[in-house]
């Protein structure tokens, strides 16, 4: 875990759509997650007609969605939230190792931000922590959006991301 959070931006939301997609598995801490997703996005001017909620039964659905959303072409970024609680394997690791690589493929392949908001946890106690206590991971997520949304804004688009041009033959 990182001490060194980075220094918060003071960023306008108002022109930026977003999209979010939600596990409903682990329906308490994914609602938190989402409330202080919103919360956050909502103090920085972000419309809440321009968020558009998916929700998708676990977590390892999420890249799908969230690849719809990014290919819908109007949204500016991504976020992505669901909870994966240790049991007696590792199974909640390979699915977390496994929708964050699949965000990365989704964000590479649009040129549309995904932030992983999925929060991998050893037991209930540290994911508690991270979504409804003292770590406000929500908020981090907001704020991970919305930069990645300004700067998406400011960057001019590779040629390699445009869509080909059609000819007329």
């Amino acid at each position: 875990m990182s001490l060194a959070a980075p220094k918060e931006i003071t960023l306008d939301g108002a022109p930026f759509s977003v999209g979010i997609v939600a596990a409903r598995f682990n329906p308490a801490l994914v609602e938190a997650l989402l409330r202080a997703v919103r919360a956050g996005l909502a103090a920085a001017g972000v419309k809440t007609s321009r968020v558009t909620v998916l929700r998708v039964p676990g977590s390892h659905e999420l890249p799908v969605a969230a690849q719809w959303l990014a290919r819908g072409g109007r949204r500016d970024v991504v976020v992505a939230l669901g909870v994966l609680i240790g049991g007696d394997t590792n199974h909640h690791e390979m699915v977390g190792q496994s929708v964050s690589h699949a965000f990365q493929q989704v964000a590479l392949a649009t040129g549309v931000p995904v932030v992983n908001g999925v929060i991998v946890a050893d037991n209930v106690k540290q994911a508690r922590a991270r979504c409804t206590g003292r770590i406000n991971r929500g908020a981090e997520f907001a704020r991970a959006a919305l930069e990645m949304a300004a700067l998406k804004r400011a960057t001019p688009v590779s040629p390699r991301l445009r869509r080909p041009r059609r000819r007329n033959s």
